[in-house]
């Protein structure tokens, strides 16, 4: 049976101590080539661990199995690095190491750095939000919407009219208009029975969109949670929703990121009971013997809020 093979955890310290010795070894950056470009240590070289072509980037930099390979990422807390050493020693790369704390650590340990921007910090992985009032991008927002029954599920999207969102601290506020007039469904496009569907959901049925042709979501508060990252929800957010002329507390989890821009996305996947606002058509609540027009009280609200 062939040994396992392994890699070992190093500090920054030592890796340090192996430069100043001019052991043979290849440092490797596993962060993405921009992170690189911005901060890097010197004479390392980048290969990123999240490109599915990370194997064959290091086919190129190290041909040689046999030679010392060290990986370094970000900081403690981001598994960068450990990720790059297990993939290596299965591709069969035999003197691995990994240094941890990454940048972070091998900054506060003196170690020098260089790249455009060598006083970068170091931590991608925690949401930063400007003090401001964002304005809703109407264009690039979009909110789904599914419903069901026993025997199929439609789904949609509906358009928002306008909107705003303030970031002051950790805490944030904000309110949108939704346009009831702009319901579509998707699931049934090119059946002539979508013109239908989407006719039954804006009539007196459902929304009767001619009486309540806008609804209107505030943000009563909002809370960031400890720590917040940025692929997770990362805010619980509670407001008023006013819809079918009618105005409810929701409480729904969301995950706010920064764009590149300056501006802010949020991403949010919840259901609401509509008889709450008094939409009750095919509702077994309110009525028996529905036959083939009953309709689940749920609905479900996937939306995206782009604002800058």
């Amino acid at each position: 049976m062939e040994p396992k093979m392994e890699y070992r955890v190093i500090t920054s310290r030592e890796l340090g101590d192996w430069i100043e010795e001019r052991r043979d070894l290849v440092i490797i950056d596993t962060l993405p080539e921009e992170r690189y470009r911005t901060v890097h240590i010197p004479g390392s070289e980048s290969a990123c661990v999240y490109q599915v072509t990370f194997l064959a980037r290091m086919a190129e930099l190290v041909p040689d199995h046999g030679r010392t390979v060290v990986f370094y990422g970000s900081s403690q807390r981001s598994l960068d690095a450990l990720v790059a050493a297990e993939k290596a020693v299965r591709a069969g790369y035999r003197n691995v190491f990994a240094m941890a704390g990454g940048l972070k650590s091998w900054r506060e340990g003196g170690g020098r750095l260089e790249g455009d921007a060598p006083g970068a910090g170091t931590d991608g992985a925690e949401l930063v939000l400007e003090e401001r009032l964002y304005r809703v991008d109407t264009e690039e927002s979009v909110i789904e919407w599914a419903g069901r029954n026993p025997g199929t599920r439609h789904h949609g999207t509906l358009g928002l009219r306008e909107g705003s969102i303030s970031v002051r601290g950790r805490g944030l506020t904000g309110s949108f208009v939704l346009d009831m007039r702009s319901i579509v469904n998707r699931s049934l496009a090119g059946d002539p029975l979508k013109a239908v569907l989407e006719a039954h959901l804006a009539s007196d049925d459902f929304f009767f969109v001619d009486r309540f042709p806008t609804a209107q979501f505030s943000i009563e508060s909002a809370s960031l949670v400890d720590e917040p990252t940025l692929s997770a929800p990362n805010a619980r957010l509670s407001g008023i929703l006013e819809l079918h002329g009618v105005k409810r507390k929701i409480d729904f989890d969301a995950t706010l990121s920064g764009l590149a821009d300056g501006g802010v996305a949020a991403e949010a996947h919840f259901d609401i009971d509509r008889t709450q606002w008094d939409i009750i058509y095919g509702s077994s609540r309110f009525f028996e013997h529905l036959g083939m027009h009953l309709v689940f009280d749920l609905i479900s609200i996937q939306l995206r809020i782009v604002a800058r």
